[in-house]
């Protein structure tokens, strides 16, 4: 019995004996194995061998990584305006990231960054175990472990390793990440041959993608904080590296405690690897998450009409050069500057709040689209419905002239509209969408531009009252009829052909022959009472208080043709038609970009210059790949050029002159040249402004020409846009950032051959002046409305 039990034993043990040596032979096996098979098959997988993994990048891509990058435009004093991308995405270096930043993400994904060469050992080694119980399991198994180093993390998110590229083999369940993995392990290796760790790790930073539309830590930080990444503080970085884990899941503006939860865990990290002291970390882990949470967008910010108009130009520019203006990073400089461009957005913002608060008193509950004899147009708001995209929608779900479309037409529906009357300009309220369209319908609107007249450089455009709302631009994208501001072409033409400001003219009937409908007919324009005063006036006083009679005659004696030559040369592109109506500004329409521009011929010495609002554009590593022309044009001699600033001056200048309601506090010591202009029914108010410095123009309307004031007093040039120079003007010059003072224009260098002191041919005389002229012309108090 005893013989058998150690009979027994000793097969135990040799059987022990031979399993540890099959395991020892084994394990040498699979080590010898591994040194020589796993070589073979990293090398396989770099060279893609018979495509079975899939490609890798070239030694170009690792040496130049391609990552969408947005485009960004600045002023011409380097404040950001706006940018261009599909990713909202913008680099920062190393030394722009804060050390608490740094020490963050260092702490929580990758505590060895500094000692490896790409790849994690330890790392390595977890992640090789939960492939191998992945692959064993047939995906069973949950891949565990993870381990990636930044470096790995910076070329998946570089190279796109996960999705793109793929061989064959990737698609067998377990190796298909273990192919991943290692793609990732050689660009890591490569990229640390390429790049310093710092380089390294603002690329990770870079390249991470945040949630909130936000890519790269750059944006990131400004959209969460509104703050550069260079003064995050501790707490505000542990925010953002722990978002890294799960953007969406720890979004700290849509899931607060998941994101606090996660910010104590990077603090932790932070501690537990010597970046925190133990009090710091205390004191901070009970603290909630401060936001300043604003998602970027081209709705929002400075010069959004401005941004959208050239944004055009832009794409075009960069389809015929070979970019893609919303990935490829580059930098555009445009002309205005940020200071001054404020003050034009509150320019138009102070009044056109204002204008409206009239334009609703003096409607009251009447609808103000009206027809040419003032009663109101049937069936005017079923017209724009139809021009919807809304109603065209229902016109293919349902069929033209479907009950439905009606029925869906005029049920409320909840509804986020424009209102001045909130901080916010939101309205949230439930309206039908026919009543939306009359409720947007009953809005002025407002297009202004300022510019350097030597220069050419547009220095502030505000194309609307809100982007958001109403994305119309009406500055350059919009033509209107110009009214009187179309009168100084008139009389240009008739001071470059030999007429002196001084130049008297009766103030009496002048009447044309005009066809109408192949029939001859006669047009005799009215001034703006109905009234003639017979009285002599220079042409200088007739155009500062913008007769018409006296423009009409001096049209007749140039000829449509002449007046239309000159238009042309001083920069209107648009179609103007040579009839006699032109000298009242009714010949055609013409932007606030055109009549800026050609008015800036004046100051700068008879010479159009284009207004230009791109300077230069550089790609995105610093290279001038476009830098803009300036294009002249002599369009009048410099005497005529100064001799018309002198008749615009007559405007502040002169008794009655449609200017006079400029403030002295921008008169005095100043010369100013001005015109206003008024269209048929008040539909268009336009202003013009000069000083020696700055040429810029106002135009204010509604949107549609049929909706208007009801009077002259309130629906002139002088009442609805003259102001906004004003209030623009005066935020200029108290600008003590701003190089602009006040002074006289420029005389010519080879002095004037004509005599220019109009004061001794007399006046208009207070008598001729009606009260109700006076009345219009003067600014009107802001309680002082009926």
């Amino acid at each position: 019995m005893a013989s058998t039990q150690t009979s027994k034993k000793e097969v135990e043990k040799k059987d022990r004996t031979q399993l540890y040596t099959w395991l020892v032979r084994g394990a040498w096996f699979s080590f010898i194995s591994f040194f020589i098979l796993f070589p073979l098959y990293i090398y396989t997988v770099s060279i893609d061998f018979m495509g079975l993994y899939g490609g890798l990048p070239s030694w170009s891509a690792l040496e130049n990584p391609k990552n969408d990058v947005s485009s960004e435009l600045y002023s011409a004093d380097n404040v950001q305006l706006g940018k261009y991308y599909r990713e909202n995405r913008s680099p920062v270096t190393y030394e722009e990231l804060s050390p608490n930043l740094v020490n963050a993400l260092v702490a929580t994904e990758d505590i060895r960054f500094t000692e490896h060469s790409g790849i994690d050992l330890r790392g390595m080694g977890r992640v090789a175990w939960g492939v191998f119980k992945k692959a064993i399991t047939f995906g069973a198994s949950s891949l565990e472990g993870g381990g990636s180093t930044l470096s790995q993390q910076t070329a998946k998110n570089l190279f796109k390793t996960r999705g793109e590229n793929e061989g064959p083999l990737m698609k067998i369940p377990g190796l298909g990440m273990l192919i991943i993995k290692t793609k990732e392990w050689i660009l890591a290796v490569k990229l640390e041959r390429y790049y310093t760790k710092k380089e390294i790790l603002a690329m990770y930073l870079n390249t991470a993608q945040f949630s909130g539309s936000s890519y790269g830590i750059k944006v990131a930080a400004k959209t969460f904080f509104n703050k550069p990444t260079y003064d995050l503080d501790v707490e505000e970085a542990a925010v953002l590296v722990g978002m890294l884990k799960a953007a969406t899941y720890y979004n700290p503006a849509r899931n607060p405690n998941n994101s606090m939860r996660r910010r104590n865990v990077v603090l932790n990290q932070m501690r537990k690897n010597g970046f925190l002291e133990q009090e710091a970390y205390d004191t901070l882990t009970p603290q909630p998450i401060v936001l300043n949470y604003k998602v970027e967008s081209h709705t929002e910010g400075p010069a959004t009409y401005f941004r959208a108009v050239i944004r055009r130009w832009l794409y075009r520019w960069a389809d015929e050069h070979g970019y893609d203006l919303d990935e490829d990073g580059l930098k555009i400089y445009t002309t205005l500057d940020s200071r001054m461009q404020e003050h034009a957005e509150e320019a138009v913002k102070t009044h056109m709040s204002y204008q409206q608060s009239l334009f609703e008193k003096h409607w009251g509950k009447e609808n103000p689209w009206r027809d040419e004899k003032g009663k109101e147009i049937k069936g005017f708001i079923d017209m724009l419905a139809k021009r919807t995209h809304r109603y065209k929608g229902l016109e293919k779900r349902y069929g033209k002239d479907h009950d439905s479309i009606s029925i869906v037409m005029n049920t409320p529906v909840p509804t986020t509209l424009f209102t001045w009357e909130k901080e916010d300009y939101h309205l949230d309220t439930i309206i039908s969408p026919i009543d939306s369209i009359k409720y947007t319908q009953r809005f002025l609107h407002a297009g202004f531009m300022s510019m350097d007249p030597y220069s050419g450089h547009i220095k502030a455009w505000v194309g609307g009252i809100n982007y958001e709302y109403f994305k119309y631009d009406h500055v350059k994208q919009g033509k209107r009829q110009p009214g009187s501001t179309f009168k100084p072409f008139v009389y240009a033409a008739a001071v470059d052909n030999g007429y002196s400001p001084c130049y008297e003219v009766v103030d009496a009937p002048v009447t044309f022959s005009v066809y109408t409908n192949g029939e001859e007919d006669t047009w005799t324009p009215k001034n703006a009472d109905g009234r003639y005063s017979g009285d002599k006036m220079t042409i200088r006083r007739a155009m500062a208080q913008s007769i018409n009679s006296v423009t009409a005659f001096v049209m007749k004696r140039l000829g449509p043709e002449t007046v239309v030559s000159y238009a042309k040369r001083m920069g209107i592109t648009s179609n103007i038609e040579a009839v006699p109506s032109l000298s009242l500004g009714g010949g055609g329409d013409v932007s606030v970009y055109e009549m800026v521009g050609a008015y800036s011929t004046f100051v700068n010495h008879g010479t159009w210059t284009e207004p230009v609002f791109i300077t230069r554009i550089e790609d995105k590593d610093g290279n001038v790949v476009y830098d803009h022309p300036v294009k002249t044009r002599e369009a009048l001699s410099e005497e005529t050029a100064y001799l018309m600033l002198y008749m615009l001056r007559g405007a502040t200048e002169e008794d009655g002159g449609t200017g006079r309601g400029i403030p002295l506090e921008i008169r005095d010591g100043n010369e100013v040249g001005a015109k206003t202009g008024t269209t048929s029914n008040y539909s268009d108010g336009w202003f013009m402004g000069v000083t020696k410095d700055l040429v810029s123009g106002a135009w204010v309307g509604g949107d549609n020409r049929s909706v208007h004031f009801k009077t002259l007093a309130l629906g002139q040039g002088a009442r609805m846009a003259m102001p906004i120079w004003v209030e623009y003007m005066k935020r200029v010059y108290d600008d003590d950032r701003l190089d602009y003072e006040k002074g006289a224009f420029e005389r010519p260098r080879t002095g004037l051959s004509v005599e220019i002191d109009c004061d001794q041919y007399g006046s208009f005389g207070e008598e001729a002046d009606s009260l109700e002229i006076e009345d219009s012309l003067r600014i009107i108090d802001r309680d002082e409305i009926f």
